[in-house]
């Protein structure tokens, strides 16, 4: 279907729409919809309604990061949209399709553009949904929208509450946990099995991370995107996405106290409030429960 119109900007003064050109629409449609990728995600389906984008994540059997989506229900056209970064949808669709099965369901590509919207509501012309990681996290758009706001705001303001994108985690090696999949809602610890589950579960019952993505300060020049993190010469970690003086790194938990450098720069931790680090990490909470 072609894009939607172009809609008014905003319902309140503050809010910042940006569209995001690097992101991408799957449909997933028919009368198993739910049901079938229920057994293959992170988070639980039947938790999904109108008007909230569930953030879920794809694995590999063994349990490693493959991609992470927002799903949002569309009722009016009896269909779940699939908001991905445009560089893993044609992957992830081939992969959807491959495990149908005899499931009644149709995975393609639409032409819909993405945007968000962050400090304040936006207007209600474009498919809207809630993005349920953080209450400062926005809303996510599929459709039309007036953007007043450019991607790299958008990417400043993410950084400043820690919420890391595709471009941070790494295929076949980041875990869900190592990215706050647990915090910002993004795994289900009640529903039934998925791919990837038992990884995940072990991790998260034995208490078994050695490292997670956390937001830095950079201090000096941003270094490119998976340049090595040292703490007293060892390679600790790498830094992922950067901005101005802000970026997300993965790093290994026992070197968070320590002098970071990367490049010709110094990191420093910013932990946000809703992190939870073993109580041995510098700095850590207890996990809830």
């Amino acid at each position: 279907p072609p894009a939607a119109p172009h809609l008014p900007a905003m319902t309140h003064a503050t809010t910042k729409i940006a569209h995001l050109p690097g992101r991408a629409v799957l449909a997933v449609t028919g009368e198993d919809r739910a049901t079938y990728l229920q057994g293959l995600v992170s988070n639980d389906m039947d938790q999904l309604a109108p008007g909230s984008a569930l953030w879920t994540g794809l694995l590999t059997p063994q349990g490693k990061y493959l991609a992470d989506f927002f799903v949002i229900a569309d009722p009016d056209h009896e269909r779940l949209l699939i908001d991905i970064d445009a560089g893993q949808a044609e992957m992830v669709a081939a992969r959807l399709t491959r495990f149908k099965l005899r499931s009644k369901v149709a995975i393609a590509a639409i032409d819909l553009p993405v945007h968000v919207a962050w400090q304040g509501d936006p207007s209600l012309g474009a498919i809207n949904a809630r993005d349920t990681r953080l209450p400062d996290a926005g809303w996510r758009l599929i459709g039309g929208a007036l953007a007043n706001a450019g991607a790299d705001e958008w990417t400043t303001h993410r950084l400043a509450l820690g919420l890391p994108d595709a471009a941070d985690m790494e295929p076949d090696k980041t875990l869900l946990l190592e990215a706050g999949f647990d915090e910002l809602s993004g795994v289900s610890w009640t529903k039934g099995c998925y791919m990837g589950q038992e990884l995940t579960a072990r991790t998260r019952y034995r208490g078994l991370l050695k490292r997670r993505l956390v937001p830095v300060m950079v201090e000096g020049p941003l270094p490119p995107r998976g340049t090595p993190v040292l703490a007293e010469g060892a390679d600790i970690g790498t830094i992922r996405t950067g901005q101005g003086v802000r970026a997300l790194a993965t790093i290994r938990l026992e070197a968070l106290d320590k002098p970071l450098t990367c490049g010709e720069a110094t990191l420093r931790p910013d932990l946000p409030s809703w992190m939870r680090l073993p109580e041995t990490t510098p700095g850590g909470k207890a996990p809830a429960g």
